[in-house]
């Protein structure tokens, strides 16, 4: 049991971290507290991107000290691989002797590889674009996955026990709809799942040690911790079940080597030793783990290589297949540029802060932040952007703004909401209502909080939208509820860089001193 007690308090302190997270971005009902986010904040990724340099020099000197505990415990990509690899079997162990497909096995580090992507990422993201790091980040990648699929499913068998309760006359469950995710969300949030699970079943953490930048980072600390996991030559028999428990395959048992770059601690190996060998202590950087790592054959180097080739001919390659699968812009889009969120700044800034986790999509009360697809280029692919289909931006909301940990929508007061101008509002009268058909309507004059929509007389009793553009906000209030389609006849243009507006000057409301009935 004592050799257990590691392993079990990583995996307590990995369920700990993980549930709140993965429930807060399931949540659609508003339940879970806000201070959950806080959890999202000791991510790398986002640590980085923010600027909060103090939760990097920790995470960093953590790693140092301890090893990888970040990408066993911390990381939400790295848990959801371990519960891959936990219901395949792997970790378990086996009776039978001679399956040697039912073990991991020790492989060298495909190092070429891993170090080739993380270069590249960290001088893609120097030059101003984060499009690698989007599609790399596990947390960003645990998000998608969060937003387009498990929350989907929730609210899927929600809908369902609520339909059941209805005929039974009880309303505790209410119907959720769902349409602030898109087709190529849901295509790019399977595609990552479907690698985490393939990678995870067969090579166990060989995501995290190969094509993950977080971890090829944290590997150039780890390499140096200060405590690691040690053979104790005189005990070992060299049987080879550390190296078969061994989710990141970096257990060489015939020559008692441990590669610590790639050990993500998770403790397996420790109480899977029948004799004790193993042990998790101070250790000095011998002269001999010197040699062992630095020790790569020509033919891995070579294999590396074409690895590093075929990813990166993949990733390209895939831009023009990504452009098809969207279909470019919509017929009736009228937006040359996408409408950033409250908080964005800009087109420009949010673009190279926003990794697409898509907390903000889940989060949003009116379900108007959807993930763009190719429509707006390569550099916003999977990126949020404001939709006014189905409802609008609330006047006062704030919870995008609170919610992002990478600060790519810096938070904004509700008074700084109501002054920010996301895009200005057009209106085509050859289209309203009014003039083709000489009806009545000024739905969007109603719905606009800061009175950019007035009606003005046209003819006769008739009166027609008049737009002053100057105090709009470009909240979709006005595009949302315009009746006329497929083309609206007043809409919202996105500002490529967010501006300040004025508060509107609303009239005041007489008081009248009622002194009798008055009939």
């Amino acid at each position: 049991m004592k050799n257990k007690t590691l392993k079990i308090a990583r995996i307590l302190f990995a369920i700990l971290l993980f549930i709140p997270i993965l429930c807060y971005f399931i949540d659609f009902s508003g339940k879970f507290p806000e201070k959950l986010q806080t959890i999202l904040h000791i991510q790398l990724i986002p640590a980085i991107i923010s600027g909060m340099l103090l939760a990097v020099v920790i995470i960093l000197a953590f790693t140092w000290l301890f090893g990888r505990i970040y990408c066993s415990a911390l990381c939400p990509a790295g848990v959801l691989q371990d519960i891959f690899i936990r219901l395949s079997g792997k970790s378990k162990k086996k009776k039978k002797r001679g399956s040697k497909k039912s073990f991991f096995s020790f492989h060298k580090p495909a190092n070429i590889l891993r170090y080739g992507i993380l270069l590249v990422t960290i001088l893609i993201f120097l030059v101003g674009s984060n499009q690698l790091v989007t599609f790399l980040d596990p947390y960003s990648n645990f998000g998608r996955i969060s937003a387009n699929i498990f929350q989907p499913i929730v609210i899927g068998i929600n809908n369902l026990l609520a339909l059941i309760l209805l005929k039974m006359d009880n309303y505790s469950l209410f119907y959720i709809s769902i349409h602030n995710i898109t087709l190529i969300s849901i295509i790019a949030a399977f595609l990552i799942l479907a690698l985490f699970a393939v990678l995870s079943i067969f090579r166990g953490r060989l995501f995290c040690n190969t094509l993950c930048p977080v971890g090829g980072l944290l590997s150039l600390f780890s390499r140096y911790s200060l405590f690691r996991i040690t053979f104790n030559q005189e005990k070992c028999n060299q049987c080879g079940l550390c190296e078969r428990s061994c989710k990141s395959e970096c257990i060489n048992s015939k020559e008692h080597f441990v590669d610590t770059s790639r050990c993500v601690n998770c403790f397996n190996c420790i109480p899977s030793c029948t004799k004790g060998a193993l042990t998790y202590q101070p250790s000095l950087f011998s002269s001999r783990e010197k040699t062992a790592t630095k020790t790569v054959e020509k033919k891995d180097i070579r294999d590396s290589k074409r690895s590093f080739i075929a990813t990166g001919a993949g990733i390209i390659a895939s831009i023009p297949l990504l452009q098809s699968c969207t279909g470019g812009k919509n017929k009736y889009n009228r937006q040359p540029n996408p409408i950033v969120p409250p908080g964005g700044i800009s087109q420009e800034v949010f673009a190279e802060k926003c990794t697409a986790c898509h907390l903000c999509v889940v989060k949003c009360p009116s379900k108007i932040i959807k993930p763009t697809g190719m429509e707006y280029g390569f550099d916003y692919f999977l990126k949020p952007h404001l939709s006014y289909e189905k409802l609008f931006c609330n006047y006062e909301c704030t919870v995008c703004t609170d919610v992002c940990p990478n600060h790519a929508l810096h938070p904004l007061s509700p008074d700084e909401k109501k002054t920010t101008q996301l895009g200005i509002v057009h209106f085509e009268e050859d289209l309203c209502v009014v003039k083709t058909e000489e009806k009545d309507c000024g739905a969007c004059s109603e719905h606009c909080p800061t009175q950019a929509v007035k009606m003005v007389s046209y003819k006769g009793d008739l009166r027609i939208p008049h737009i002053e553009p100057d105090i709009c906000v470009g909240c979709g209030g006005c595009e949302y509820i315009c009746p006329v389609r497929p083309q609206r006849a007043i809409y919202v243009v996105a500002n490529t860089e967010h501006k300040k507006v004025k508060k509107p000057e609303y009239e005041k409301v007489k008081d009248v001193e009622v002194t009798d009935f008055g009939f």
